[in-house]
């Protein structure tokens, strides 16, 4: 007898349907156990974000459950820090690993802050995504400035504020940015996500080198080079370079382009994301 085995589908975002939208309806359905509830559509969210982020399905990916079951959470339980500041950066991260809804992340945002105004990290929050994802400095640091006269506020938001209209959006402040929420003790997905953004901006820096060196390769040249060996040949670099998770950099064949692999976890770039719409 013989044994067919059926080649398996790609994979596809989990089905996620939302029967009712309204938050204050599922409170007043939760029979007072608004925390158990406002765990499960965190649950939820989660799974939304985590499924249609690694679907393997050709076309768009969309996230389109995912603010209304972070509504939903942060309406069962209003003190909800974790879906808050977590849901805020899902729903910001660009396509297509997020859905690139900036507004949607600093709506949310704002509504912790009206439930909690003693919460300086939302303000910080906020200022963080004008100043990461909208690249709007000014906005950016007057929310820093805002987050720094709540009483208990960390003494380096009125300095960030300063430095982020001074400095415009340079890698020095975005790395003070990332090093903070790097050390925030309450999450790890958090921190974990600081360094892979600190090692995206050293790969910048490292972009910036490497293109100097194409430079000169072709001023004295009269062509760029179409590989890596030709540099190393050259004297201008060791050997095939590699990004700070240790892939290789990649050379533009028509262009004198230096770039981190699509293969890489630091890709897309900052300033190389999807445009998308709600920014």
């Amino acid at each position: 007898m013989q044994v067919v085995y059926a080649r398996p589908a790609p994979v596809a975002p989990a089905a996620t349907s939302l029967y009712v939208r309204s938050g204050g309806l599922v409170r007043r359905l939760a029979l007072s156990f608004d925390a158990l509830a406002a765990d499960i559509y965190w649950i939820r969210a989660i799974q939304h974000f985590g499924s249609t982020r690694r679907s393997s399905v050709d076309g768009e990916k969309r996230y389109e459950q995912l603010y209304p079951l972070l509504d939903i959470a942060t309406t069962l339980d209003p003190r909800f820090n974790i879906a808050y500041r977590f849901g805020a950066i899902f729903l910001a991260e660009p396509p297509p690993g997020g859905p690139g809804r900036s507004d949607l992340a600093i709506e949310l945002l704002e509504k912790g802050i009206a439930a909690r105004p003693d919460r300086w990290q939302y303000m910080q929050d906020v200022g963080f995504i004008h100043y990461w994802w909208r690249r709007d400095y000014r906005t950016a640091a007057e929310w820093f400035l805002r987050a720094s006269e709540v009483p208990g506020a960390s003494w380096w938001l009125r300095t960030l504020a300063a430095d982020t209209l001074a400095a415009g959006g340079d890698r020095e402040t975005s790395r003070l940015l990332w090093r903070e929420l790097a050390t925030d003790p309450e999450n790890q997905w958090l921190r974990q996500e600081a360094q892979r953004r600190l090692a995206q901006i050293d790969a910048l820096d490292v972009i910036d080198q490497l293109s100097r060196s194409v430079e000169r390769f072709a001023a004295r040249t009269g062509a760029y080079p179409t590989s890596w060996e030709q540099l190393r040949d050259a004297g201008e670099v060791p050997g095939i370079p590699v990004d700070p998770a240790g892939a290789p950099y990649v050379l533009g064949v028509e262009s004198p382009r230096v770039s981190v692999s699509p293969a890489s976890p630091l890709y897309p770039l900052p300033g190389d994301e999807q445009p998308a719409g709600g920014r």
